[in-house]
């Protein structure tokens, strides 16, 4: 009998390492599973590649089974694949009246979905979130508001402390729920009015013993208590928008940031309410409409100035967006535990202020944080120290990265818009690109690597690559 429970342990115990249950795959790491192939195209290495709806999600996976979003014949969806063979084994529309908008590049399909083995948990900002069974049965829904953002919907919700974890930022009334993952129930809420819009996914820091909710957000990251919600500590130091996902290693927590406007060699610089519109309120209305901007970069981020999306910027938003650019801040930082309140000054270990990612999270390997900057620039840092091991080299792979690096075994995959896969080596002292695998289609979902075969999603096929 020992044996027999002993062998059942050790089964399951394997079967939950050979998942990928959320963004970023088990604790938002990026870290995956098994010996996946270096090299890789459509025609090499490729187990199988199926068709599948537009979108920007990327793969959960559970055992056979991997499920997606997407907006197929005008209605979005979430759809089940075989991890064998691609096969699509069911898809549900999504009671959807009417489809958020989206940036030109984007998708009203791009959160991904979480799961706890049991329950499917996706999110839309369309709609709100749903629960579902493995077999596509669907068990609870939560209709929440579309998100006043008009870039679309981003962060994906999580499963933790038997609750979905779900954070909306956005410019007008942001805040943050815990849902019952087995019924859908509200448990808390959190107000977090003062947050703009935030694409990061949450995260859970788990150091001591202990765990903590962490959220990246404009200008702050916070902890929160799983239990209630209750606040833990603030740091400053981030960009106006946060895009990249935190992560963490050896009880150091690691966050990024980038926007424009956050470098001290680029900063933007709004003139006083009452300077500029004196200057500019053309028809002495005591608001300003976006034909009265100037020409500028102030001008290109109206739709964000202008809060509540209703065509006229008052002197509270103005001087709201004026403070966040002066307050901005772009790094790569590491934070120790341990604090309560604002930890700025007690608890950053170390900073990076140079060559940063703009969505593209950053991932572990080896004891080193690996970034990918737009363009094709990859840096690797001691996770420890922040000392760079090299910075700024460039992978010889162009164009923007939207997809987050995961990492396993010895090596780094991180893969452009423009579909190159670049794997690096994690080990040397110096970068060395392994491969660069072309895909020749765009992809801005992130992969996900499960007993040595790497799924990744490009803007209409879902790849299975595998040696």
């Amino acid at each position: 009998m020992k044996h027999a429970l002993f062998y059942l342990f050790t089964l399951s115990s394997a079967l939950a390492g050979s998942n990928w249950p959320q963004f970023r795959g088990e604790g938002g790491l990026g870290i995956g599973s098994g010996s996946p192939p270096v090299e890789f195209s459509a025609e090499k290495n490729v187990k199988w590649q199926t068709e599948v709806p537009f979108g920007h999600s990327s793969p959960c996976v559970w055992g056979d089974k991997i499920a997606l979003t997407g907006l197929a014949e005008g209605k979005l969806v979430t759809f089940c694949l075989n991890e064998g063979d691609g096969r699509e084994l069911w898809r549900v529309a999504v009671p959807a009246q009417t489809i958020e908008g989206a940036h030109r590049i984007g998708s009203p399909a791009a959160p991904t979905c979480c799961t706890d083995g049991e329950r499917l948990i996706a999110y839309f900002g369309s709609f709100g979130l749903l629960a579902y069974d493995w077999n596509g049965k669907e068990l609870w829904q939560k209709p929440l508001p579309a998100p006043v953002v008009e870039f679309g919907t981003s962060a994906s919700p999580i499963i933790a402390d038997g609750k979905v974890i779900l954070v909306v930022d956005q410019d007008v009334g942001s805040y943050m729920l815990a849902l019952d993952v087995k019924t859908g129930a509200e448990v808390w809420r959190v107000d977090r009015s003062e947050f703009r819009r935030g694409f990061s996914t949450p995260f859970i820091w788990k150091h001591d013993g202990a765990e903590e909710l962490i959220v990246c957000g404009s200008l702050w990251t916070r902890s929160y208590d799983l239990k209630d919600g209750k606040q833990r500590w603030s740091v400053r130091g981030m960009a106006r928008v946060s895009n990249a996902s935190p992560t963490a290693v050896d009880g150091v927590l690691l966050l990024v940031s980038w926007n424009v406007g956050g470098d001290e060699d680029d900063r933007v610089l709004m003139e006083p309410h009452e300077t500029f519109l004196a200057a500019n309120d053309a028809d002495k209305d005591g608001v300003l409409t976006r034909d009265e901007f100037p020409t500028g970069k102030i001008k290109d981020r109206y739709s964000q100035i202008d809060a509540d999306k209703d065509g006229k910027v008052t002197k509270a938003e103005y001087e709201a967006m004026r403070g966040m650019f002066a307050d901005a801040v772009n790094q790569l930082f590491a934070i120790k535990p341990g604090g309560s309140g604002d930890i700025t000054d007690t608890h950053i270990v170390w900073q990076q202020s140079k060559h940063l990612p703009y969505v593209s999270s950053p991932v572990v390997a080896n004891g080193r944080v690996f970034t990918m900057k737009s363009g094709g620039l990859a840096s690797a840092y001691d996770a420890k120290s922040g000392s760079p091991v090299y910075q700024a080299e460039r992978v010889d792979a162009s164009g923007d990265y939207y997809a987050s690096a995961v990492t396993v075994g010895d090596h780094v995959y991180v893969v452009s818009q423009r579909g190159t896969v670049v794997v690096l080596d994690a080990t040397g002292d110096k970068l060395n690109v392994l491969a660069r695998n072309e895909l020749k289609e765009p992809v801005f979902a992130s992969p996900a690597i499960v007993d040595g075969v790497i799924y990744i999603r490009t803007d209409r096929r879902l790849f299975a690559f595998g040696k």
